[in-house]
Formats: C-alpha cells, structure tokens, sequence
C-alpha cells in the first residue's frame, strides 16, 4: 500500500466517523450546523463521503464535539518517541545519538573520561552548540582558549579552527548539538579562566 492510499483510506474514514460522533451525542444535522456555521447539506456530504473533509471543516467539528481533531481523522497513532541510538565511543569520547533523523540538526550527548593535550584544531562547514552538564570542558577556538563550567553554552561556526575536549581535573559530560550552516542556537559562552 502506497502512502497515496493510507491517506486515501484514513480520508475515506472521517465521514463515518463524523456521523457516529453526532449521532452518539443525539445531534441532529440542523443543530450541528447551527453551532459550527457549516451548511447542513455540507455535513451531510461530509458525512456520506461525498465532500472530502478539510481542516477548515473538521476544526468547527471538533470545537463542537469537544474532541480532538485526530479523534475525528481517525489519525494514526504516534509512535515510539524515545531515541534508542546506540552509543559510538570515538577517541576517547563516548557519544550518545539524541536525534534519528539523518541530516540538518544533530545532537548528542557526549561523556569523555580522560584529558588529553590538544590536538591540531579542525575545520569543516557547520556549526555547532555546546552545553557544558558537568565537568569543565576545554574549548580552542580561533587561537583562543575558553573554559566552560556546568550550565555554560557556547556555539561557533566549524569554518573557525576549534578542538574542545576536558581539562586536567577530570571528566566531562556536554551535550553538542551541531548543524549545517545558519542553524544555530543564538547563545554565547562567557570567557573564563584558562585551565
């Protein structure tokens, strides 16, 4: 079945659904149409599959019935939201997927235990967002050094060289959120001491 005919299907529903939905609450045509402004032959049309339904026809609908839209759509369930990513351990960093979709905006949540001296800084397009969670997290950014504590941001653009990793105090934990260019999240780190 094509995405073409599950949409068909679902749209070849409501109509039913709509007379079920009146007639369970011992509505007639003429009362409903009084209460939501649509025509009675319109409802009716909607109701026998005759007219196809429209959001600017189902939102009066639901507003008189008091139920959600997607109850009258018949809308399908949403599924599982939880993103079950499997880790990727990468020199030295563990890295949690937050995100599913491939493409435009990634987040992860990334734990490195072990410090180690920085290496040559990277370039490449995007932009990405740091968000320090615990721990104190080393940031090389255009020849300059920040350090970011818990509950610090910073976000830059990758075309500047930049390496980040933790400081000699122990492990960090951050989330990284990191986009192609022009998504960015319009927040900035405040300088602290070198360390």
């Amino acid at each position: 079945m094509t995405e073409d005919d599950r949409i068909d299907a679902v749209l070849n529903e409501v109509g039913p659904r709509l007379r079920r939905v009146r007639r369970s609450r011992g509505v007639t045509l003429a009362e409903l149409s009084a209460a939501t402004g649509v025509s009675v032959s319109t409802l009716s049309r909607l109701e026998s599959g005759q007219r196809r339904p429209s959001l600017e026809l189902l939102l009066p609908l639901a507003r008189a019935h008091q139920v959600p839209l997607d109850e009258l759509v018949g809308a399908p369930p949403v599924g599982d939201p939880r993103v079950k990513a499997k880790p990727i351990v990468r020199h030295g960093r563990t890295m949690y997927p937050l995100t599913r979709q491939p493409g435009g905006l990634q987040a992860y949540k990334v734990i490195q235990e072990k410090p180690y001296e920085c290496p040559e800084p990277r370039v490449h397009e995007g932009y990405e967002w740091l968000y320090v969670l615990s721990g104190r997290l080393r940031l090389h950014l255009g020849g300059r050094e920040v350090v970011l504590t818990a509950g610090e941001a910073a976000e830059f653009d990758t075309r500047v060289p930049h390496w980040f990793g933790p400081t000699a105090e122990g492990p960090v934990e951050f989330l990284s959120l990191f986009g192609p260019q022009g998504e960015r999240m319009h927040v900035r780190a405040r300088p602290g001491k070198s360390g």
